[in-house]
């Protein structure tokens, strides 16, 4: 069948190039510059650093791009849930055909850039817990050195000096000044941080400044500046702002200080207190001392009435040997009399049983001369055998006879 107008040439037909492009033109005239609020989704981040993301509300939806340089000026991350405003112009994406809206600039609903970018920012560093209380130093009592990170010429600086000056005048104060407000203020706290740390003179650092509306606090929010704080190898006082001021360097810091002049109390002590104190110790060490002394004193005085005297004891030692040697004396006198005694006696009852007593009744004692065995029965006497006779006074040899059956003695020689 043929197809109806198939050979007709036709006018004012378009493109799928032309009619993209002729629908980005008008989209790019009237909806240029428009507002819109909605929430993310669907974010991503490729490593081109642009960002891809759905804005949507509870009708549609509309696929988003906000390109790197646009995206660089962001003082907060988008996320998906977050509720934002964005502007940009509407867009058609030719190649797919597609609308999108390109955003040049975005804030979050409900709450400002800078106050979300630091609640963003307390959470990273919590989570990596530079807040923890276990990793907050304690502060030196007696710093012989303070270093500041401030502005020169402000009214903290000039409070924190005389505050120190009068609280503990030998203190050396070493001022590292920085700008404390703009863009260039956070590079310049970290390397006045870095340099008083490397000069190594300080025993602690104040940071800080005056109050300010938040913006004018930023620096201290800033991630560079809390993480050279937490980084740091020296306690570090934070002491930005008023006292209802609270930036994301005091929570890093080693310790928070209401203001500078707080700050200054804090880290050096008050001499004259310090005097008085010093005072008031020493007449309590020797109020207590005393007591000690008088207490110990009293205990000696309690011992010394039980305690006799040395050189009584040491007397009555000595007359106590005396009586002992004199009785030993008399014991010894006594046991030789009757040893010597005993002794007469045995030596009377031994004369009377020794054979010499009763030679000296006439007896003698006949041996053999052979051997000298005592003949005590004449019938073992030989014919013939040679005896030896003991008396009283000296000896005799004689020799053995016989006749008769009966045995005589036959002197020989006499002997002396």
């Amino acid at each position: 069948m043929d197809l109806p107008f198939a050979d007709e040439p036709r006018t004012g037909v378009l493109s799928v190039g032309q009619l993209v492009g002729l629908i980005r033109e008008v989209l790019a005239v009237s909806l240029r510059d428009q507002w819109v609020a909605g929430e993310i989704s669907n974010l991503r981040v490729p490593p081109s650093g642009h960002i891809y993301f759905t804005l949507k509300d509870e009708r549609a939806q509309i696929s988003a791009v906000m390109f790197r340089g646009a995206n660089s000026a962001l003082r907060f991350r988008p996320e998906d849930g977050m509720e934002v405003i964005v502007h940009g112009t509407a867009q058609v994406y030719e190649l797919r055909g597609t609308l999108q809206m390109v955003v040049d600039s975005m804030e979050p609903r409900g709450v400002g850039a800078l106050q979300l970018a630091i609640e963003q920012l307390k959470r990273r560093l919590a989570a990596e817990g530079l807040f923890d209380a276990e990793r907050k130093r304690p502060l030196p009592f007696f710093p012989r050195c303070v270093g500041v990170v401030t502005a020169l010429g402000g009214a903290a600086v000039h409070d924190m000096i005389v505050t120190m000056r009068n609280r503990l005048p030998g203190v050396r104060i070493l001022v590292r000044p920085v700008r404390v407000q703009g863009m260039e203020a956070p590079a310049e706290i970290v390397a006045g941080l870095a340099d008083l740390e490397e000069q190594g003179d300080s025993d602690v650092i104040v940071v800080g400044r005056g109050g300010g509306s938040i913006e004018d606090l930023n620096a201290f929010n800033d991630e560079r500046v809390v993480r050279a704080i937490a980084a740091a190898r020296i306690p570090i006082v934070s002491a930005v702002g008023h006292e209802v001021d609270w930036t994301i360097a005091d929570l890093v810091a080693d310790c928070r200080a209401a203001t500078p002049t707080a700050a200054a109390a804090i880290v050096v002590p008050d001499a004259g207190e310090l005097a008085d104190q010093l005072a008031f110790l020493s007449s309590s060490l020797s109020g207590a001392t005393q007591r000690l002394v008088a207490r110990r004193r009293e205990t000696v005085r309690a011992l010394a009435r039980h305690i006799r005297d040395p050189r009584q004891v040491l007397r009555s030692l000595q007359m106590r040997i005396d009586e002992l040697s004199e009785r030993s004396i008399r014991a010894a006198n006594v046991s030789v009399i009757r040893q010597r005694d005993r002794l007469g006696r045995s030596a009377g009852q031994l004369q009377a049983l020794s054979p010499l007593a009763v030679l000296d009744r006439g007896y003698s004692i006949t041996r053999r001369s052979a051997d000298g065995t005592v003949i005590r029965d004449a019938r073992t006497l030989r014919p013939d055998e040679s005896l030896r006779l003991t008396f009283a006074t000296g000896e005799a040899t004689v020799r053995v006879a016989a006749g008769d059956g009966k045995r005589t003695r036959k002197k020989e020689k006499p002997t002396a």
